[in-house]
């Protein structure tokens, strides 16, 4: 499992492209999810999802249906139109951070 020092930049990301590729995630399925595509090496806290779920949704980013099961509540996530376009921002954001990291940590591509 990565350092959460490591992850903490990521999950914003991580978690808008989940769920732009859903048509809505509950939180827990968002974390389970995450661990399966990761095989364990990514392993997100209700602590830290949460409150980038809260911050997404207060943005305009992500909206919410609440769906009752039984007596319980399940808030399901979805991303908005807006939130199309930030998705596709930060994942060219990511990609390209990526891309800029292997110039450092990919000794084939340093020349000498």
């Amino acid at each position: 499992m990565y350092s959460k020092e490591l992850t903490k930049g990521t999950l914003q990301p991580i978690i808008l492209k989940l769920l732009s590729k859903s048509d809505k995630m509950y939180g827990y399925e968002i974390t389970h999810k995450v661990k399966d595509l990761t095989r364990g090496k990514i392993d997100i806290s209700e602590g830290a999802l949460y409150p980038i779920l809260h911050k997404l949704e207060a943005d305009g980013i992500l909206d919410t249906e609440k769906v009752y099961i039984g007596k319980r509540v399940r808030k399901y996530y979805k991303v908005t139109g807006t939130g199309k376009k930030a998705v596709q921002e930060v994942t060219d954001e990511l990609n390209d951070f990526i891309a800029t990291l292997s110039l450092i940590f990919n000794e084939k591509q340093i020349a000498p």
